[in-house]
């Protein structure tokens, strides 16, 4: 069978690197909706409401302090182990915080979740490379942001179910990562090495990959540093307006996930010959739009329509950033660009709660989401500036 032409929902492979994907949203907002019941069970504990939110980013911590190595480790010992290993841990550490007695145990165990999303991360990306090119890369990358996505509206809604029931409950939802275990087993093999012609040809790469790498990473840290005050904030947002804070957190963070889904299932259709600057300003345009509607402080139904935008924006900007670094490493050196953008990822999740918590405390909800939304919409115009620019400079090469 010509895998070239079989659509990537059916290719054992993609459907493994998918799965693998969707781990990741699992990481850290899964446990998202029993915030607010963990800060209640911890209460004696000093500063049991800040430690209580590094329960969702610590993990990130994990990533950004171990991402080096995962890189190394996937471009010198193999993709493959590198996978099952990442995926068997975070199988042991995620499932951990159900039966952990105290919150420094969860805390030290969701680093460990942390390093497990670093192999993951970094062997599934460098895997996307190495099996897919073109066309079909690009159409990938947008599938990984969907698989995310709704694997964030499966997890995360039923943690919402969870979490009404038991704060310590959404924890058990991370031993599903067993499916993934299997399907990387099964359809996930060893990529054959290059040959030296093959690899100039396809993987040289660009000359200067690492400086723009890291400049596409810092974009990303910017971005997710953002985006991540969706399930570390919105929780609190929602219990100061006297609602159920499980309940629609639960809401929020599906409805993002589900329109976050649909918009990167359709990435590659929309995205077609466009710049990805182009595509750039629509995602933060977006998600501009989405934090200015959360700034009003309005009725519950406003609050879960700037969480959609939020989420069709985020969808809209994340596939770019992969498809940008994978196309410019060379092939030998995937797993290292890859940890270089994982790291970035989490190093924005992590860093985002030191931010936005002192400015919520200081200055409110409103004028903390505003802000953000002044910032995407800033960067929604510098976007949109290179995209014109790239078109003219194309308009004037042919």
């Amino acid at each position: 069978m010509n895998t070239e032409k079989t659509p990537l929902w059916q290719e054992p492979k993609a459907i493994a690197l998918l799965m693998a994907a969707s781990l990741t949203v699992m990481a850290n907002a899964t446990i998202s909706p029993a915030l607010a019941g963990l800060e209640q069970e911890f209460a004696g504990v000093p500063d049991a409401g800040f430690l209580v939110r590094l329960l969702v980013t610590a993990p990130s911590l994990g990533v950004m302090l171990t991402a080096p190595l995962a890189g190394w480790l996937t471009d010198r010992a193999g993709r493959r182990g590198v996978l099952l290993a990442g995926i068997w841990l975070f199988m042991l550490c995620g499932t951990a915080g159900f039966y952990l007695p105290d919150l420094q145990l969860m805390l030290v165990s969701r680093f460990g979740l942390g390093i497990a999303v670093a192999l993951i991360m970094t062997a599934q990306t460098a895997l996307i490379g190495d099996y897919f090119t073109g066309a079909r890369r690009q159409a990938l990358t947008g599938l990984q942001i969907s698989a995310r996505n709704f694997g964030g509206l499966v997890f995360i809604g039923f943690a919402g179910l969870a979490a009404t029931l038991s704060p310590r409950l959404p924890f058990l939802i991370y031993g599903l990562a067993v499916l993934c275990l299997y399907a990387a087993w099964r359809h996930a093999p060893e990529p054959a090495r290059p040959q030296a012609g093959q690899a100039q040809a396809e993987g040289a790469g660009h000359p200067a990959w690492l400086v723009l790498v890291i400049a596409v990473s810092a974009l990303q840290m910017l971005t997710n540093g953002l985006f991540f005050m969706m399930p570390t904030q919105l929780p609190f947002f929602f219990a100061s307006q006297g609602l159920n804070s499980a309940l629609m957190t639960g809401a929020g963070l599906g409805l993002l996930s589900l329109c976050g889904g649909i918009t990167a299932l359709l990435y590659a259709r929309f995205k077609g010959a466009l710049p990805h600057a182009a595509i750039f300003a629509l995602g933060y345009g977006a998600l501009a739009l989405g934090f200015a509607v959360l700034a009003q402080e309005g009725s519950a139904a406003l609050s879960l329509a700037g969480a959609m935008a939020v989420g069709i924006g985020y969808a809209t900007v994340s596939p770019g950033f992969v498809a940008i670094t994978l196309a410019l490493a060379p092939s030998g050196r995937r797993g290292t660009a890859g940890a270089i953008l994982t790291a970035s990822v989490f190093c924005g999740q992590f860093l985002s709660p030191f931010a936005s918590t002192p400015a919520i405390s200081q200055w409110g909800y409103g004028a903390t989401f505003g802000a953000a939304a002044a910032g995407l919409a800033l960067m929604a115009c510098m976007a949109l500036l290179t995209a014109l620019l790239t078109v003219r400079r194309r308009r004037a090469a042919q």
